[in-house]
């Protein structure tokens, strides 16, 4: 399928979606894969190889280039893209694909909405932000809490951060017309903070962060 979604970012990014409808063999033939990424490719299996190409096909388009830059990926496993300056953060879940980058740090995450996520919600979710989810969106509130905090991870890129004690979401009104909250990664000394990003795609919460 063509380009689900894809937008401009003040005051720099990009940001896309895309709906996988395709199979393996059409992502192998628009993707000339380095031997770097061939090599993770063959550590892969079923479905999920399909959604690894399908996000990596994403950020090709995003980028405008004839010729595809391929995804480096530095001494903590966050992925760059070849010849650019610009962060970039990647997700994938079921169908549906997602890409960002920015000249700063930026992280993205697209869930499709399970009732599992009930059963996760202690092992990320602090006090104060539990206290503040609507029972009436009580599913999809929880959803952008998960994608904030993966947002967060992604973005600080350097691994080992405790989802409760390393990343805080200042508590929020859920909307489903989409919006913003605030978030922070405090590690050792360091402290950044992001604008946190999400909406609603179709059964899909997409949750984006960029530093501040």
């Amino acid at each position: 399928m063509p380009l689900y979604h894809h937008r401009h970012l003040e005051p720099a990014g990009e940001l896309g979606l895309w709906k996988i409808g395709e199979e393996e063999r059409w992502f192998r033939e628009q993707l000339l894969l380095s031997p770097a990424e061939l090599r993770q490719l063959s550590h892969i299996s079923g479905r999920k190889r399909v959604e690894w190409m399908a996000v990596r096909h994403l950020v090709h388009v995003m980028s405008g280039r004839d010729e595809r830059g391929a995804f480096l990926k530095d001494e903590y496993g966050k992925p760059h893209l070849e010849g650019s300056a610009w962060q970039i953060s990647i997700s994938h879940s079921d169908s549906m694909a997602a890409a960002i980058a920015a000249p700063r740090l930026v992280g993205v995450d697209i869930q499709h909405l399970v009732e599992k996520i009930y059963r996760l919600a202690p092992r990320f979710m602090r006090p104060e932000e539990t206290s503040s989810l609507q029972a009436a969106h009580r599913l999809e509130h929880i959803h952008v809490y998960w994608g904030a905090k993966e947002s967060l991870y992604k973005a600080y890129g350097r691994r080992k951060l405790d989802f409760l004690e390393n990343m805080i979401v200042t508590p929020f009104e859920f909307r489903p017309e989409g919006g913003e909250t605030t978030g922070l990664v405090t590690k050792d000394d360091e402290k950044l903070e992001f604008r946190v990003h999400y909406e609603m795609m179709d059964n899909y919460i997409l949750v984006y962060t960029v530093q501040i």
